[in-house]
Order: C-alpha cells, then structure tokens, then sequence
C-alpha cells in the first residue's frame, strides 16, 4: 500500500498559522525530512520542559489541578497567540468526531504522564514512554499506509534496548507506578498517528484548539474540586507556563507530521531522554548512572541511524 498523500491541512489562506514558523513551500519536498526532524527535537525539548515543571509542581499541588490548569492556560494562550477572532474559518473542522477521540488522547497521555512523575524520575518515565514508537511503527502501516522497512525497525529495537539499559527493569526495583507510565505510553501512540490522520484534512489552529478545550472542559469539575492556592508567585508562574510549553509543542508537532511520516519521526522521540536526564540532574538532582550513559548513547546512535538512512534513500 503506498503511503496516504503529505496534503498540509487546510489553513486560512489568508493569514495561515503556519507563518509564524518558517517552513518550506506548500507542496515542496525538497529538505521537508529535515525540518521535520529539527521541529521533532524543539518539540521533545518543550514536553521534558513540561514533565519537569509538573514533577515540581506535584510536591505542593494536586496533580488533577495542574493538568487541568496546563489545558486551560493553554486555549487561553492559543485565542490570543493565534487571534482566533480574526480567522474563524480556521477553527472548522471536517471530522469532529476524530479531533474528540484525539483530544483525549492527548488528555490521558499528560494525567497519566502527570501521575507518573510524582514517584518516578523523569529518566524512567520517559524511558517508559519511548516504547510507544513500537505501536506506531505498528500500526502506521496498516492505519497510514506508512509501512516501515526493515533497517527502520533494527533501528527501532536498538533504541529500545538503550532504553532498557537505562532502566533496567530486571533489577526488581521498578515502582508500582510504572502503570501510569505505561498507560501514558499507549495514550500517546494513539495520539500520534490521530494527529497524523488529521493533518492530512483538519487546521493546525483547529487541532490545537480542538485538544485544548475539550481537555480543559473534561477536566474542569476535577480540577475546581481540587483546586488548592498555589504557594507563592513561583508557583503560579510554573502552573501556566505548562501550558506555554504544551501548546508550542503540540503545535510544532502538528507541523512536523505534516513534512514527514510517522514512522520516520517516531525514532527521534528518544532524544527526549537526552533533556529529561539534564532536567532531572539540574532540578532534581537526580544523578544518571553510567548505565543511563551507556544507553543514551545508544539511543542517540539509532536516531543518527535513522536520519542517516532517509537521506540516502532520499538520494538513491
């Protein structure tokens, strides 16, 4: 099956959101595979900035209360950032349906993902997270008809077992939270082939909104039930920066998904770890064993792999 067409999706034409990044042509292929990588790494470096903000947070606010204000703070931002009553047309959707499904996707991959960090360093819940590009690599094909070859997957199973050197579950140590991790994982798989999906009909501003908003309203009954001050202006600071950081993520994502498959962007989700380990070192002090080192290498070298194999098949 050959892979479904890289239409980009259908902003307005007279002010596209998409100008506020610089992109190649509408259309235009040649370097699309690049960009899409260098969008794919700001946007791993945007989310670990998330995860870390929110493992701060969890030690004086609820959980619920900083998913709910993350997706908040984020359509707040997004109608003046994007100055939404300036392009209506914009926010029209063709598969409400589907934005709905993937909205909660990306709702029960940050709860989850949230929960998660409460126990565990960032280093582990990432590394949990970086299986999901398994499912993806799965089930792009017969989804998206984005079928990856055979070197694609060596150099998918490689990263993996760089993540398990960073983890080492058979050390018996693993925490039962592990669950949310998990959980969070396959949440975001789904998440990123629905966000493929729908790239190829629906806006950018529209699936950012979309996800924004319906995730804010689901969440708003939890979030006011538990809603406690935050302790001092810092914290307020850190509550709505977390949807800065999801909502410019979120954003280039959509886009790089729009220049390449997902099979070809799924490795570079393991140059995450590479920031969570910094974060984790500089906010937490949390110290990466050699084995952490040992497998981030490993997981950098499977991506480098990739990137090296697009660009010659590119000019085979």
């Amino acid at each position: 099956m050959a892979p479904l067409p890289m239409t980009p999706p259908t902003d307005d034409p007279e002010t596209p959101v998409d100008e506020l990044i610089p992109l190649p042509a509408k259309g235009s292929t040649d370097g699309s595979p690049l960009v899409a990588i260098g969008l794919m790494l700001l946007a791993c470096l945007l989310f670990s900035c998330l995860d870390a903000t929110a493992k701060f947070l969890s030690q004086s606010i609820e959980p619920m209360q900083v998913v709910w204000i993350r997706f908040v703070s984020h359509s707040v931002i997004a109608v003046f950032l994007f100055r939404i009553w300036t392009r209506p047309k914009a926010l029209k959707t063709n598969r409400k349906g589907l934005q709905v499904v993937r909205s909660f996707a990306l709702l029960l991959t940050t709860l989850f993902n949230f929960l998660a960090v409460q126990y565990l360093q960032l280093a582990e819940t990432i590394s949990i997270m970086f299986a999901a590009p398994f499912l993806v690599t799965a089930l792009a094909g017969p989804l998206l008809g984005e079928w990856a070859g055979l070197r694609r997957w060596i150099a998918i199973i490689v990263g993996f077992c760089g993540v398990l050197l960073v983890t080492q579950p058979w050390s018996g140590q693993l925490h039962w939270a592990v669950i949310y991790s998990v959980l969070s994982m396959i949440s975001y798989a789904f998440y990123m082939l629905l966000t493929r999906m729908l790239a190829i009909t629906e806006s950018s501003m529209s699936m950012l909104m979309v996800s924004g908003v319906v995730a804010a309203l689901a969440m708003t009954p939890i979030g006011v039930s538990v809603w406690v001050e935050p302790p001092s202006l810092l914290h307020w600071v850190l509550l709505l920066s977390t949807g800065i950081y999801g909502l410019i993520g979120h954003w280039i994502l959509i886009i790089a998904h729009r220049l390449a498959p997902a099979s070809l962007l799924a490795p570079f989700l393991y140059v995450q770890i590479i920031w969570m380990v910094i974060l984790g070192y500089l906010v937490f002090s949390d110290v990466p064993m050699w084995t952490t080192a040992a497998g981030t290498g490993v997981v950098v070298a499977s991506g480098l792999y990739i990137l090296y194999r697009e660009q010659f098949l590119k000019k085979a």
